[in-house]
């Protein structure tokens, strides 16, 4: 049987016991493939079961010569590494070769912020005249005051906003959910955006309960909400390069300079690891040096 042959079993697994998404799933399955592409590229035919230690590290190897980054080569054996966990549970093999494959070290890279000031030049860069000008207004306040992914912003859903008691249900990855807070402001402008606007949009079948509609009635894509970003920052003059998650960090990094506690925060992110939200535990210089200045007594 063709090694190839098991990937389709591998994404079901990844679909049904481990709620990945689409694009979580293609990764996975193609950073097995690479695997095979190394086998038929040095012209070795290896059964599943023959595959050893020795021939993974090899692959790293060929990896790395390639170019991999160090990123590039942990995810690679992070879906290696699932592909095993599959075929050990499927009893298509007795033994995990990849079980002691070690992942290099990634240099851990502070994500990029915005300052509030920026933030509220990304916000006043909007026209309100426009028919699309209160749905990005309420767009970016729930991006930053409620530090969202992408996905989850498009996927939010009117069913899952309780104004009453100012929280949002949010379905984050895996089809997790978690209820998120979110803030008066943001709020506000939902619910103009709703009553006001929204109300006369003619609503694409299925696209009812999506709060945010693009012109056609359907839900917001992923990258209309990466273009308005872009847009915005070239209009507030922002030079640095933005994306919607940076107003994730933004959020996270914004709470953790106020003193928010880092639990608090990693379940507002919905990270599965406090390792995770960890990365935003950075405070900047100017930070730091006010807190020496006014609190130390040797300053």
């Amino acid at each position: 049987m063709n090694n190839r042959s098991y990937l389709k079993g591998f994404a079901a697994y990844l679909k049904l016991e481990r709620s990945l998404s689409e694009n979580s799933i293609n990764a996975y399955t193609n950073d097995v493939e690479k695997l095979f592409q190394y086998f038929d590229a040095n012209h070795k035919e290896v059964t599943l079961t023959a595959i050893k230690l020795k021939d993974l590290r090899e692959f790293l190897i060929w990896l790395n010569e390639l170019g991999a980054e160090a990123s590039t080569q942990a995810r690679v054996i992070s879906g290696i590494k699932s592909f095993f966990t599959y075929l050990l549970q499927e009893e298509l093999v007795v033994d995990d070769p990849a079980a002691l494959l070690e992942t290099p070290k990634i240099a851990r890279k502070l994500p990029d912020t915005l300052s509030t000031h920026e933030i509220d030049l990304l916000i006043e860069a909007i026209d309100a005249s426009k028919p699309d000008g209160m749905r990005n207004k309420a767009i970016m306040e729930v991006l930053y005051g409620c530090g969202l992914r992408v996905s989850e912003l498009t996927e939010l859903k009117i069913s899952n906003l309780f104004a009453e008691s100012e929280f949002i249900k949010v379905v984050g990855k895996g089809n997790k959910e978690r209820i998120v807070p979110i803030g008066a402001t943001a709020l506000k402008l939902i619910q103009i955006y709703i009553d006001e606007v929204r109300v006369h949009a003619s609503v694409k079948r299925g696209n009812e309960d999506y709060i945010f509609l693009n012109r056609f009635g359907a839900k917001l894509s992923r990258i209309s909400i990466f273009n308005l970003i872009k847009s915005l920052a070239v209009a507030a003059g922002i030079k640095k390069s933005i994306s919607p998650h940076t107003l994730r960090h933004s959020f996270a990094t914004h709470l953790i300079e106020g003193g928010a506690d880092l639990r608090a925060i990693q379940e507002m992110l919905g990270h599965a690891s406090i390792t995770t939200t960890e990365i935003y535990t950075h405070l900047d210089r100017d930070y730091l040096k006010t807190v020496i200045t006014e609190f130390h007594p040797r300053a």
